[in-house]
């Protein structure tokens, strides 16, 4: 028959081992907070506006490449507020793994701009931008939480809708990934980070 300490003991080791538990998933991911997603989504609204405009229209690809660093800037800032960059992105961090999952889709997205650009292919940039970036946030999300996978998805199949419409359709598409997802999906996450 057990006695009452030994009850008191398991209970005791049950919540220490919980402890360990979150502490140790905490430790192996990057917080990514809801307010990057929604300066990067304020930065696109920005820039479709500008592109949507009549006498900025025909101009589209120079404002999207001019908001761009702005935009990660932005997110990229507001990521490493708690932490300085060094510890960020230092060896064997969850910092260096979300950099990980990131570049390689994004120096692709680079790469594929200047070969379209080049042979002026530029209507395909869009939906190579969408589609791309969502690659990247997938690939991110292994070090991130579960809802940057769903925001990668909604990338991907905007990049592949952005494939397939006409060209008139390409800058709205980009403003509802870049601008409206990202606000959409910070908003999700600031929410998920508050507990509601």
């Amino acid at each position: 028959m057990p006695s009452a300490k030994t009850v008191n003991l398991d209970l005791h080791a049950m919540s220490t081992l919980r402890y360990i538990r979150d502490s140790m998933d905490a430790a192996g991911g990057v917080a990514v907070p809801g307010s990057a997603g929604i300066a990067m989504g304020v930065v696109g609204l920005i820039a479709t506006a500008l592109s949507l405009t009549p006498q900025f229209a025909p101009h589209w690809f120079a404002i999207w490449l001019a908001v761009a660093p702005v935009g990660v800037l932005a997110g990229a800032l507001l990521l490493t507020k708690q932490a300085s960059v060094g510890a960020f992105i230092a060896s064997g961090t969850p910092g260096r793994k979300l950099a990980l999952g990131l570049v390689p889709s994004l120096f692709a997205g680079a790469v594929l701009t200047a070969v379209l650009w080049n042979v002026g292919s530029i209507a395909a940039v869009p939906g190579t931008w969408l589609l791309l970036y969502g690659c990247a946030l997938i690939s991110a999300s292994v070090s991130t939480k579960a809802i940057v996978t769903w925001m990668g998805a909604c990338f991907v199949v905007l990049g592949v809708l952005a494939m397939l419409s006409p060209t008139e359709w390409q800058v709205p598409l980009l403003g509802l990934g870049f601008g409206g997802l990202h606000i959409l999906f910070g908003i999700l996450i600031g929410r998920g980070a508050h507990g509601r």
